[in-house]
């Protein structure tokens, strides 16, 4: 009995310590809403704010530089972030070093397409990319003036 009980606990433990793993894998491993010309492209973590006067996307480009990234609208109100480049991993300045473990991903392509909502100004949105962060903000169209109301005297 004591020995069922250990095995028990050991396992359950160990499931414990796969939970990192497995909730990555179910979170990256296929995604539902990517067609056949998006396969084998990694998606880009995103955070969106809305405030009152524009939408701001925040996305996480760690390794990659402003001239990697490319930011484009498409069919009037689809806004899509690609990367062309890749981070390169740092090989060791001395002969005999290796890699122990590699955890951080290397993507070789990443892209995220956020359709905008229909007050989206596309004509003035900026983004900048600093630290690994891209910033792009759209801004959002001032409301249409709303109708007056006119009184009509009924004769």
């Amino acid at each position: 009995m004591s020995i069922a009980l250990d095995t028990n606990v050991f396992d359950s433990v160990n499931h414990l310590f796969s939970i990192p793993e497995s909730i990555e894998k179910f979170m990256y491993s296929g995604r539902s809403n990517e067609n056949n010309e998006n396969r084998g492209v990694g998606s880009i973590p995103a955070d969106i704010l809305e405030t009152p006067k524009d939408y701001i996307f925040q996305l996480d480009l760690p390794g990659l530089s402003k001239s990697d990234v490319q930011a484009t609208v498409e069919d009037e109100n689809i806004l899509v972030i690609k990367t062309s480049g890749k981070r390169k991993r740092e090989d060791g300045e001395e002969e005999g070093c290796k890699y122990i473990r590699l955890e951080r991903r290397v993507p070789q392509k990443l892209m995220r397409k956020f359709r905008l909502p229909e007050n989206a100004n596309v004509s003035s949105i900026k983004a900048k990319c600093e630290s690994g962060v891209l910033t792009v903000v759209v801004e959002k169209q001032p409301p249409p003036p709303k109708p007056k109301k006119v009184e009509i005297t009924i004769s």
